[in-house]
């Protein structure tokens, strides 16, 4: 899941950058997100990946664009905004996720401490 989550981290950092937003929308998803299957995810996220891999391959492309995109060419700037927003909120739920899994894998704590045999008094 690290994997996902500097992808996610990779994409947020374009769409925060200069430009356009559905510029910087193209460019997030292409360049970062494109290649992870919704399966591979969490599965509290697998739906809103899916709707977003949907929506970012809804369009036939024209004269040799891609589908994102022409996917993106027809979105209104509200819509595309929205979209960015969706990826943030997905970077916010796998990292959520990744340092819940972080947590739950740490060592538990020992009730009594241990003293080494060296140091341990002899009869």
């Amino acid at each position: 899941m690290t994997n996902h989550v500097d992808r996610f981290h990779a994409a947020l950092t374009v769409l925060a950058g200069h430009g356009h937003i559905k510029q910087r929308l193209i460019k997030a998803y292409e360049e970062n997100l494109v290649e992870i299957n919704e399966d591979e995810l969490p599965i509290a996220l697998k739906q809103s990946f899916a709707d977003l891999r949907r929506e970012m391959h809804s369009v036939t492309p024209l004269n040799g664009e891609g589908p994102i995109c022409a996917s993106v060419r027809k979105m209104s700037f509200t819509e595309a905004s929205e979209w960015a927003g969706m990826i943030v909120t997905l970077y916010g739920e796998i990292s959520r996720l990744q340092d819940d899994t972080q947590v739950s894998m740490a060592l538990p704590e020992m009730d009594e401490a241990r003293v080494p045999p060296f140091l341990v008094k002899s009869v």
